[in-house]
């Protein structure tokens, strides 16, 4: 008897990217709130001689946050996050296998450098179809609540707002440094993890599991390596997508001359410890989660479709 046909695992890898990307994004949010926070204040140089309040830490900016505004506030931009990180990790993966199976070389294998391009693919697609207009609505959050009076009341009433003063490209605004530091993190991310993968199987005994511990190191690893190296494309992403963004830069390349010369060059790198700590813990997570969720999608296609000979 001939073989019963399998579900297409494109299906689980969007399922599985998915429910991982919905899991790392509540777990880790409060340092994403930091993090824009961070990026959002006054950098300029003199700043606080000039009446505006100094630069704070991300401590600090937690501290502050939940004594005057209780724990909810931390929380701020949350429902926009979990959606947009949904739909983010569920088209990550699916995207990062369908372009892996497009490089595959003549022996069906997948080299570094090609996972590092599968992995530019993958991030530039997340940008453009999700990242930018789900980064936009929670940044928009964030700093409306900075405001004496806050105008937006909820997810829902936010996006109403933005759209109606701003058009639907006040949703996708940022979209070059979005689709950049989307290209670049996917690239890192999937070109470390893929390669860090391979060599801890080859060292494994043949046949044997790799353990969760080592699939959540080396996700980690693979998240910390990206931090560093994509956190100016992340500051001018989040510049962008500010309140008063149309006022301030005519352009990302504006946007970024700007915040080099009035901010200094280590201001590219602003909220990058609260960002460590999201994509390291991130990184693990995401991938610990996936490659659960893939086991157990597979084992229940097994027991419902037993291969007969």
């Amino acid at each position: 008897m001939a073989a019963v046909k399998r579900k297409d695992p494109a299906l689980y890898t969007l399922t599985a990217g998915s429910i991982a990307g919905a899991i790392e994004a509540t777990i880790t949010y409060p340092t994403e709130f930091v993090k824009t926070q961070l990026q959002l204040q006054d950098g300029t140089k003199g700043a606080a001689r000039k009446g505006v309040p100094a630069p704070k830490g991300p401590i600090d900016i937690l501290v502050t946050t939940v004594r005057t505004q209780g724990v909810s506030a931390v929380y701020r931009g949350l429902s926009a996050m979990v959606i947009g990180n949904t739909a983010k990790a569920g088209v990550r993966f699916f995207a990062f296998d369908q372009f892996k199976d497009l490089l595959k070389d003549s022996e069906g294998k997948t080299t570094g450098a090609r996972s590092v391009l599968a992995g530019l693919g993958a991030g530039m697609t997340e940008a453009l179809l999700v990242v930018t207009p789900s980064e936009t609505i929670k940044t928009k959050l964030i700093h409306d609540g900075n405001l004496a009076k806050p105008q937006y009341k909820g997810l829902v009433h936010g996006v109403q707002s933005i759209v109606k003063a701003e058009g639907l490209g006040g949703i996708y605004r940022g979209v070059v440094p979005v689709m950049a530091r989307q290209g670049a993190n996917s690239a890192v991310r999937f070109g470390v993890y893929s390669t860090l993968n391979d060599f801890v199987k080859s060292r494994l005994e043949p046949g044997s599991k790799m353990p969760a511990t080592y699939t959540f190191g080396i996700g980690a690893i693979a998240g910390i390596i990206t931090v560093y190296t994509t956190m100016p494309l992340d500051v001018v992403k989040t510049k962008m997508q500010g309140l008063n963004a149309r006022q301030l830069y005519s352009g990302v390349f504006d946007c970024g001359w700007k915040v080099f010369k009035n901010e200094g060059v280590l201001s590219f790198w602003s909220g990058a410890t609260p960002r460590l700590a999201r994509l390291s813990m991130s990184g693990g997570i995401v991938f610990s989660i996936y490659e659960s969720t893939m086991t157990v999608l597979r084992r229940i296609d097994d027991d419902s479709n037993p291969i007969r000979t």
